[in-house]
């Protein structure tokens, strides 16, 4: 992988973070204003949700271990 690539996986790790904190600030906002309960939380699963994505996508690129390397 040369330094594009990984340009691209951090941008769109930016993204899901980006996502998650503002699910995060909708949630604590609902909540606030007595919103639903059900809305305020959806946004909190979609928050989980969006943390394990980016985990996952983490440790498929910047930790996995290319296939090449595993045949040493």
């Amino acid at each position: 992988m040369n330094e594009a690539h990984y340009i691209e996986i951090d941008g769109v790790m930016l993204y899901l973070e980006e996502a998650r904190r503002r699910a995060e600030r909708a949630s604590a906002e609902l909540r606030a204003d007595s919103a639903d309960d059900h809305l305020a939380e959806a946004l909190e699963r979609v928050q989980e949700e969006l943390s394990e994505l980016s985990r996952r996508l983490r440790q498929e690129t910047f930790f996995a271990v290319p296939d090449p390397q595993l045949a040493l």
